[in-house]
């Protein structure tokens, strides 16, 4: 998937709290709701929200790390 690709899914995600699976180049799996996607060459990075509603955990993936990412219901 193109990193362009990647990024529209991402934005589109975040636009409207849809949670996204993204598949890394180390092979693990991450799924989560977008709280941010920042495509500045200092950070290129995007925050994931748990989907569980009760953990309130927000982690950061750098953008290049990222193989695929698609909506998920």
């Amino acid at each position: 998937m193109s990193p362009e690709a990647i990024i529209e899914v991402l934005g589109y995600a975040n636009g409207t709290s849809a949670p996204v699976r993204l598949m890394l180049r180390d092979g693990s799996e991450l799924i989560g709701v977008p709280s941010s996607v920042d495509t500045h060459v200092a950070a290129h990075e995007v925050f994931l929200m748990s989907s569980d509603e009760d953990d309130e955990m927000e982690i950061a993936v750098s953008l290049a790390t990222i193989l695929s990412a698609e909506l998920i219901s």
